[in-house]
């Protein structure tokens, strides 16, 4: 399977609608249009024989590529080193000053020769509709045209008139467009793809140049708006622009990734389409974006959510659904594309998600802690959607108390999983602070009632005497990273001893060296074959658990390995392999989201602990504990408000007194 790439070896670029992936060959082997969830254009990553693609590359079979990002933005340059010169591709995709939903995406890749000179092969081989649709393709002095029957794309040269015509395109059998580009010293051309356009025409260098420009402005402009100084700032700045890249702006919905159907074990069949926006990862984005001073992007996503909870649309069992397409459509069918093999022979290939009808209660306590946390910045919810708030509440309180599919989407029946319970929890406690901020009608005793009963329950049946240590579910001893964010939302004091023993427990179970497993499925069978790499999310959640215990040293030090897990862009696909290869869906939000909230998190804790501590050698930390800062609140957090603070470290309890 060496016609595959590394997940790892991809950098991501997007307009904002719709994202491609540029291989460190050369080659966009996925990209979708017009939106993350439609048919895909270029899909060799799922199918390098019929999935379709894009390559420039060297001519000559040896070669040493490089990838980097220009500083601060999403434009991907990708360079190439021979011994008889260095070129390099500089791919972007411009943004428009419109949010309104468009047909028309461009994909802009400026070739360049450095030094000496170099021979660029340029196959362009699209295939619509995952490879379903056929095309015919017409070549003219201008660029190239193809037509399916639903599809048509543009590929515009860039060039001056009066410059010297140095390649001329042939057409294969597939209709695929092959060319040859001999470039020496200072020498520059291109191509601009555009879906939706039947026409091709020439583009000037002077044009092409503006349009970059106006790209690196734009990100540049983006991101300036944050206010984190602390440390790893560009790990971080650089998770925030890939949550913007995965983010669709005429909806503010966010795509747990831009990619569809790689594995989560070679070879495997737990292969998910997440070209869609879950409620969960919607909800955790806001309290990562806020922490970074992003308030826009933080609204929208708040909007998002308080839209899906008046719509109150879902075909499911509840008010809401687990997910939705990025337009906040419900229709997620699952199909299987039986005539791909999938990345590296692991089928099936799905698109489309049956996990979207799943009973998984822990969404309600995460959509309405962001909108209290949000609420908490001035980012309110107005007459109707408190109206709305109060439906879904009232729901919940019927319902909590049944087996569920949980936080995993697992396919194997349903339990009574304690994060989902735990999750039930935080919905009534943030509905009833909600209610008495702002004095608003609603039926306050029953959601403590609810609340109160949710908590004994946990205690009572969601803890095991035998393992000292909250557990996945009512019927298991087995042990569930997702309850890692029990101190998190208040529900235990970071230094309770059942909380301590949970952590130990975790440790000896879940954790290897800096790495997290979700949970044992050997142990506790989720329904799918095979097993799965550690889980990211979970690792910097551990991360996050341990600093709010005390641990600051061991976390940091776990913070910096899993740092290095990162490929060479700063990107992060949803899990680990044990050969240390990323796997799962690429570059995944959650990971990025749960990145930064660890940074956040580490950085407030760093700052507020003592010089001598922070001085000590990292081998004679990891076992001592840190003094909880002064001015905390209820669970150990430091109370700094990042709407106020000159210096914002982490969002603040988003468990404390309203």
């Amino acid at each position: 399977m060496s016609d595959y790439p590394l997940i790892a070896d991809h950098g991501l670029i997007g307009d904002l609608q719709t994202a491609a992936l540029v291989a460190t060959d050369g080659s966009i082997d996925w990209f979708c249009s017009p939106r993350f969830d439609s048919p895909s254009v270029f899909g060799a990553l799922l199918d390098h024989a019929r999935g379709g693609h894009m390559r420039i590359s060297p001519t000559v079979d040896v070669v040493t590529s490089k990838q980097l990002y220009l500083p601060d933005t999403a434009v991907l340059v990708t360079r190439f080193m021979t011994e008889d010169g260095v070129g390099e591709v500089v791919d972007f995709m411009p943004t428009s000053t419109s949010n309104a939903p468009t047909t028309r995406h461009r994909l802009v890749r400026m070739v360049r020769c450095v030094r000496g000179r170099m021979t660029f092969d340029l196959d362009i081989a699209p295939r619509f509709d995952y490879g379903r649709e056929t095309h015919q393709t017409t070549v003219s002095d201008d660029g190239a045209v193809f037509r399916g029957a639903h599809t048509s794309m543009a590929v515009h040269l860039v060039r001056e008139p009066e410059d010297e015509r140095l390649a001329e395109g042939t057409v294969d059998s597939r209709g695929d467009l092959h060319a040859r580009l001999p470039l020496t010293a200072g020498m520059m051309r291109g191509v601009v793809v555009e879906t939706g356009a039947t026409e091709a025409r020439q583009i000037r260098v002077a044009a092409v140049r503006e349009l970059l420009d106006e790209t690196v402005r734009f990100w540049e402009s983006w991101l300036a708006q944050s206010t984190y100084f602390g440390r790893w700032r560009e790990m971080v700045h650089r998770s925030a622009i890939t949550l913007k890249l995965m983010t669709y702006a005429p909806t503010g919905g966010l795509v747990a990734a831009p990619t569809a159907g790689l594995p989560e074990q070679i070879g495997g069949e737990r292969n998910w389409d997440y070209r869609y926006t879950w409620v969960r990862d919607a909800s955790f984005s806001v309290y990562s974006l806020l922490g970074l001073g992003f308030r826009e992007e933080a609204a929208a996503f708040a909007g998002w959510l308080r839209d899906r909870v008046r719509d109150q649309g879902a075909d499911g069992e509840g008010p809401l659904q687990i997910m939705y397409r990025i337009d906040g459509s419900s229709d997620l069918s699952e199909e299987t594309l039986g005539h791909w093999e999938g990345y590296r022979g692991s089928s099936p290939v799905r698109i489309g998600n049956g996990a979207a009808g799943q009973l998984q209660l822990d969404i309600y306590g995460e959509a309405i802690d962001s909108i209290y946390f949000a609420d908490k910045h001035g980012i309110q919810t107005g007459h109707p959607g408190w109206l709305r708030l109060v439906d879904v509440l009232n729901w919940l309180a019927d319902n909590w108390d049944q087996p569920e599919e949980g936080i995993w989407e697992t396919r194997g029946g349903r339990q009574d999983f304690t994060y989902g319970r735990l999750m039930c929890w935080v919905a009534f406690d943030r509905g009833i602070r909600l209610a008495t901020s702002h004095g608003r009608p609603a039926p306050v005793d029953r959601w403590r009632h609810e609340r109160d009963a949710v908590y004994n329950q946990i205690m009572e049946r969601g803890w095991s005497h035998e393992r000292q240590a909250f557990v996945q579910h009512y019927r298991t001893d087995v042990l569930d990273a997702s309850l890692l964010r029990m101190s998190n939302v208040g529900f235990v004091s970071p230094t309770d001893p059942m909380w301590a023993s949970t952590l130990e427990a975790m440790d000896g179970e879940l954790v290897t060296d800096s790495l997290v497993y979700r949970y044992d499925p050997e142990a506790s069978p989720d329904g799918l074959r095979g097993s799965e790499g550690t889980f990211s999310l979970c690792s910097f959640a551990y991360v996050d658990a341990l600093a709010r215990a005390g641990h600051v040293g061991k976390a940091r030090l776990i913070f910096e390995k899993m740092l290095t897990y990162a490929n060479h862009l700063g990107l992060y696909s949803e899990e680990i392999a044990l050969t240390g290869e990323q796997i799962g869906n690429f570059p995944q939000a959650f990971t990025h989201l749960a990145l930064i909230d660890a940074a956040l998190r580490l950085n407030s804790i760093l700052d507020q602990t003592k010089p001598a501590l922070r001085a000590q050698p990292l081998s004679t930390v990891p076992g001592q504990r840190a003094p909880v800062p002064a001015s905390t609140d209820a669970d150990g957090t430091a109370a700094t408000d990042p709407a106020t603070a000159a210096q914002p470290a982490v969002p603040p309890d988003r468990a404390s007194s309203g």
